[in-house]
């Protein structure tokens, strides 16, 4: 028995056919199209995305024929912020919009600025995505909103497509619940404060499942178009991070992992929901099966690594640049010898502030490009500690100072060893990098009867490679810089307004 796993990224689609053992037997990927008019707004519309999900399917179906052959069932992982709006017929209303599509600022900033703590205590975030999302879209389009029948993440809308599924059965599982902003974390159901404070209904919202729910069945059209088998369970799976979480096995309490990805994040397994509303650090989101994770992301943290040397460190690849990188950060003194790095570009997520960006300070003419790259690597290790700090002082019972690593900085030693050097904590490097995929399969496993313990599959298929601990001789230097970021990112909100209002 194999599963088919797809990956619903922001840049690209990608599916794995997975056995029972854990093995991949290959990846395949397509882009997704998007269009970008103007500053801060993305558009990517469902039909294509979804076109080039079908064309993902098949690649993989093509490549891999004998396996794809044994596949019984399909689950769904992916990006776990934005929104869309279709009619009764599954029609695209508003096309999906991701989280770096930015038309929602000023309707998230009037939000927060009115109902930030119902959205910390209702719905465990300080990021509400889909809840402002919803009053741009009705103030601005109200009579295109007026054809939407539900409004849905994008899993639930390849999930509706696949199997053909009625309106009404749309669905979304439950680990999107808390970005939404229109849930409440506790009963895992919407909540109708929210839904009214934000301009719509629970009834044009999703059916809530969880993680390991049989949604549907790959219809006999799709079958056809793709290459599989008619009937195939379609398994909901979990946000990438959650899934990504199953993969790598974090699902005893008071466990961690952080996520080196385009979006860096760090997630705590715990069993019930504490706020701390003096800092706003975290959020909460439901983990797959059982208990919470409590939760902070870094908005573009490898993106904006990959944007740097994009365009500063031009003549090299990107290979070749990051490896320039990885040589040179290390013989670099702690605190960048002065310098100092914001690399929020994109605005700050937790605490929510829209209009912050990015920022170097204190350079001379002393700095080299590697001390600016060295910076930024500070300023999200700055912003993480922030984060376990805060978990620790809420949470005191989860002592366990080991946390996790995956995702594509999961291979720099340099960022890792200014993590640990920072957080004080030490990071574990996992020997397998698929993890939200895996983790999606197993999901798939559970659902099917296979996987009768997810917790138990998870441990025997994802392992410790490696081990990267603090140098404590450098607490002292990071402790000072740490506090110094804390305070500008809060103060340096006042200077950055006038520049947006002026752009």
């Amino acid at each position: 028995m194999r599963f088919l796993a797809i990956d619903l990224g922001t840049s690209f689609i990608k599916t794995g056919i997975y056995d029972t053992d854990g093995n991949c037997c290959g990846i395949e990927k397509e882009a997704v199209e998007d269009e970008r008019p103007r500053p801060g707004v993305v558009v990517q519309r469902a039909e294509k995305l979804f076109g080039s999900v079908i064309r993902c399917i098949q690649k993989t179906v093509k490549s891999e024929p004998e396996a794809a052959a044994e596949v019984e069932a399909l689950t769904f992982t992916g990006q776990m912020a934005g929104f869309m709006g279709v009619d009764k017929d599954w029609n695209d209303v508003t096309t999906w919009s991701c989280f770096i599509d930015g038309r929602f600022v000023p309707y998230a900033n009037r939000q927060m600025d009115l109902y930030a703590d119902r959205f910390l205590n209702v719905s465990g975030t300080n990021s509400p995505l889909m809840a402002p999302k919803i009053e741009w879209f009705l103030s601005e389009y109200p009579e295109k909103a007026g054809t939407i029948r539900k409004y849905m993440m994008i899993s639930g809308y390849v999930i509706g497509k696949l199997g053909n599924l009625p309106i009404d059965d749309a669905v979304m599982d439950h680990s999107f619940l808390s970005w939404t902003g229109l849930g409440n974390i506790r009963t895992q159901e919407w909540s109708e404060e929210l839904c009214l404070l934000a301009g719509t209904k629970p009834e044009f919202l999703p059916r809530i499942v969880k993680s390991n729910d049989i949604c549907g069945y790959l219809c006999e059209e799709m079958a056809a178009v793709t290459g599989l088998k008619s009937g195939l369970p379609l398994v909901s799976g979990a946000g990438d991070k959650v899934a990504g979480n199953v993969g790598a096995g974090v699902l005893s309490e008071g466990e961690s992992i952080f996520e080196a990805g385009s979006y860096g994040a760090v997630s705590v397994y715990v069993s019930d929901y504490r706020t701390n509303p003096e800092a706003n650090y975290y959020d909460a989101i439901p983990a797959a099966v059982d208990g919470l994770y409590i939760h902070k992301y870094i908005p573009g943290s490898g993106m904006t690594l990959d944007w740097f040397v994009d365009t500063f460190l031009k003549g090299r690849t990107k290979k070749e640049a990051f490896a320039e990188m990885e040589e040179k950060v290390p013989k670099i003194d702690p605190g960048c010898e002065g310098l100092m790095a914001i690399g929020l570009l994109g605005g700050n997520a937790m605490p929510f502030d829209g209009e912050i960006k990015g920022l170097w300070m204190g350079h001379t003419w002393s700095h080299r490009e590697e001390h600016f790259y060295r910076a930024l690597l500070e300023s999200f290790a700055y912003d993480l500690a922030l984060t376990t700090d805060s978990v620790r002082q809420v949470y005191p019972e989860y002592t366990d100072d080991t946390i996790k690593v995956i995702g594509g900085g999961a291979r720099s030693r340099a960022w890792l060893q200014i993590l640990a050097d920072v957080t004080g904590r030490t990071f574990v490097q996992l020997d397998r990098e698929d993890v939200a995929l895996w983790g999606a399969s197993i999901l798939a496993g559970n659902a099917v009867g296979v996987f009768t313990d997810i917790k138990k599959t998870a441990a025997e298929h994802c392992h410790e490679l490696a081990r990267v601990v603090p140098d404590l001789s450098r607490k002292a230097v990071y402790q000072e810089k740490k506090e110094l970021y804390r305070d500008y990112v809060k103060r340096l909100h006042d200077f950055y307004l006038p520049l947006q209002q002026k752009a």
